[in-house]
């Protein structure tokens, strides 16, 4: 067995070391979380001296590494950053601790495990009920244009047929009237002879 063999070894089984080795740093973070719960740290207090170490560690490689190649920091990428730095290590962690104070270490561990297919599941469901939300809200809309325009019409033959009597009603008055002052008229020349 050569070098080469040991090096290409290494290189195709390098993403499959550091999965372990995360996965094994999970564990042990699960494990050391749970302990010092279990004798009374506040979960609170952990969160925040586990992002102060964080920030304290990874400072200076961004300092140093990222210092140029890092775009502007604009008002919108702030808002993200700052959205983002609520959601994760504030809410996520002060919930994943809570909910460790009350169970076992293995449980809180194989859970969050699975946090991406629970993510996935979600996704489909929310998915599946926007998309029944957009169907239902498209029929409303058209069947109330419908109903709209049916009704429309139907007011629209109502004065239709409104206007229809009306006018068979003048055309009746004018014809009546008419007659009427024929008559009258026929009468009159009656008295004048």
């Amino acid at each position: 067995m050569s070098k080469e063999w040991f090096k290409r070894v290494y290189v195709c089984s390098k993403p499959f070391i550091f999965m372990i080795f995360l996965q094994t740093s999970y564990a042990v973070n699960g494990l050391v979380v749970k302990s010092a719960l279990n004798k009374g740290l506040n979960h609170y207090t952990f969160c925040v001296y586990r992002n102060a170490f964080a920030a304290l560690f990874f400072a200076p490689f961004a300092f140093f590494f990222e210092r140029k190649v890092r775009p502007k920091l604009t008002m919108s990428i702030f808002l993200k950053i700052m959205l983002l730095g609520l959601l994760e290590p504030v809410i996520d962690q002060n919930l994943f601790f809570a909910g460790m104070k009350f169970t076992t270490a293995t449980f809180a561990t194989a859970l969050y495990n699975i946090v991406p297919a629970i993510t996935f599941v979600l996704a489909l469901i929310f998915s599946v009920l926007g998309a029944i939300v957009i169907v239902v809200g498209l029929y409303l809309v058209l069947w109330g244009k419908s109903k709209d325009q049916n009704q429309q019409d139907q007011e629209s033959s109502l004065n239709q047929q409104d206007c229809d009597g009306l006018k068979t009603l003048a055309l009746k008055q004018n014809v009546v009237e008419s007659q009427n002052a024929n008559k009258i008229a026929m009468i009159i020349d009656l008295l004048e002879e």
